[in-house]
């Protein structure tokens, strides 16, 4: 028996001795990379410091975030659908509507102020054959989504899917210093908007309509410096679940996507320069994802051919685990 358990202490020693050289070997050898599995290169840390005064501007961005997803090819599973997206002058909700114009769908932008980035999204949306028209408006407020909402259904006639994804995001590292007025605008806009939206939009949807809105691994995992923001992100992932079993009998579907790290304006308006130069190097991809990575999320939980037994998800979309 002795000399079974000292031959058993040696065998685990000698794994123990390979396993360690293995890993002095990594240790002196060439960095990690990002992980690149995609249909083209993406960007890596570190970027250029760069910081932006709020709502961000994607014009400004460097590196240009990818957004039209050259080698996604459309089939059809929005057809002549109409989509209303909020934030969808840029970042993921630029994406989206591209690549819903791609597959056939009429679109309707709401923004806040950014007048360069929203045209160049309307003519990326034309560029595909479709249809889009331009609604400024502050999703915080009641009466500015009843009008995008208004005009959305007088330009198209009706509403098939409502992106809700307009964000507002600040960093506060210490919590005794996150004022009311931040907080209050954290809330008022990531939560009162997609309520509001969702209110206003329902009545016009038909049975197969579907709502996606834009949560966030913060509102999964909680993020120490975005406590307001991450508190949002959670409500929203309630709503959608609420939502959709509210919907249930209206027959339209209620989800959710919830990025990890995305190269959008949002993250250049919110954190420091130097923090920037470093976004999403911590994600196991070692690098933050392109709004290309994501639209194609919000396709699937669109279209009826492709998820018509999903709602009440949310589907994350982080760089892996």
């Amino acid at each position: 028996m002795q000399n079974k358990t000292a031959s058993e202490a040696a065998k685990q020693r000698h794994i123990q001795r390979g396993i360690d050289a293995k890993d002095r070997s990594k240790e002196h050898g060439k960095a990690e990379h990002a992980m690149q599995a995609g249909a083209r290169q993406y960007p890596e840390p570190p970027f250029p410091e760069q910081h932006q005064s709020k709502p961000g501007r994607e014009w400004a961005l460097k590196p240009a975030p990818l957004y039209d997803a050259p080698f996604y090819l459309g089939s059809k599973k929005l057809e002549d659908k109409v989509a209303l997206i909020t934030g969808g002058d840029s970042g993921i909700g630029r994406s989206v509507a591209v690549l819903f114009a791609r597959e056939g769908a009429d679109i309707a932008i709401v923004y806040l102020a950014e007048d360069r980035d929203a045209k160049a999204t309307k003519s990326a949306v034309e560029s595909e054959g479709r249809r889009c028209i331009l609604v400024k408006a502050d999703v915080s407020e009641r009466d500015q989504c009843r009008n995008a909402v208004a005009q959305t259904v007088k330009a198209f006639g009706r509403i098939d899917v409502l992106v809700n994804n307009a964000a507002f995001q600040i960093h506060s590292k210490e919590f005794g210093e996150l004022t009311e007025e931040h907080f209050d605008t954290t809330l008022k806009t990531n939560l009162y908007g997609y309520f509001h939206m969702a209110q206003e939009t329902v009545p016009h949807m038909k049975p197969g309509s579907a709502i996606i809105n834009t949560g966030s691994v913060t509102g999964i995992d909680g993020s120490k410096a975005l406590v307001d923001y991450s508190m949002t992100k959670g409500g929203i992932h309630a709503f959608t679940r609420a939502l959709s079993g509210n919907l249930l009998g209206k027959g339209i579907r209620v989800n959710a996507v919830a990025p990890g790290p995305v190269w959008t304006p949002l993250n250049p308006s919110d954190k420091e320069a130097d923090d920037v130069s470093k976004f999403g190097a911590d994600t196991p991809m070692k690098r933050p994802a392109q709004p290309e990575e994501l639209a194609p999320a919000y396709v699937f939980l669109a279209s009826p051919h492709c998820s018509s037994y999903i709602t009440g998800e949310i589907l994350p979309v982080i760089g892996g685990y």
